[in-house]
């Protein structure tokens, strides 16, 4: 497995190897030992999470989960592909308000480790895309939060508006939010 630091701390690319042949191929997308060997120790993970979005340009986000129910994700892509996006929200970090995005695909096999204290959203570039994700900690209600879309300088790359849920059209805009993590340098 590839795995690059972004640069973001904390937030990894990770690409596995794919082995194939004429029948297609078979790769391993999340292995602790592969990972431990190469010094990298995620939390363990207690849910798998499947997002399906009909049309390209359906935009999920920014979203996190407080403490003491905060979510690391590992994001990839199942079928089409998507460009997500991580936002730092720990207070007092040298890149908070700083984001990084990336395309995720199935054809690049590409996927994301995202751990707590970041906001993270995606918006869809085909039709019938398949975002999966697993979680480190329960979907909780009372700690879901969100941070309006359009109100960070984040290039989506949208040339029409996004097809947006109620939620996320609603959402606070950042100058106006209020982190619930913290930086522990």
């Amino acid at each position: 497995m590839k795995i690059e630091q972004t640069l973001l701390p904390g937030v990894l690319a990770l690409t596995p190897k794919r082995f194939g042949d004429a029948r297609g191929f078979f790769a391993e997308s999340w292995n602790r030992r592969t990972l431990e060997e190469a010094g990298v120790h995620l939390p363990d993970f207690v849910q798998d999470n499947y997002s399906l979005s009909h049309n390209a340009g359906t935009l999920r986000g920014l979203h996190y989960q407080s403490p003491p129910h905060a979510q690391g994700k590992l994001v990839r892509c199942g079928r089409g592909a998507f460009y997500d996006v991580v936002v730092d929200i720990r207070r007092g970090s040298p890149t908070y308000g700083k984001w990084i995005g990336y395309k995720l695909s199935f054809e690049n096999a590409l996927q994301l480790w995202i751990p707590p204290g970041f906001l993270h959203g995606f918006v869809t570039l085909r039709f019938d895309t398949e975002i999966l994700y697993k979680c480190t900690d329960h979907y909780a209600p009372d700690c879901d939060g969100g941070v309006r879309w359009d109100s960070l300088d984040i290039d989506w790359g949208l040339e029409e508006p996004p097809i947006l849920s109620e939620k996320d059209a609603g959402a606070v805009a950042f100058a106006d939010f209020e982190s619930p993590f913290e930086w522990e340098g």
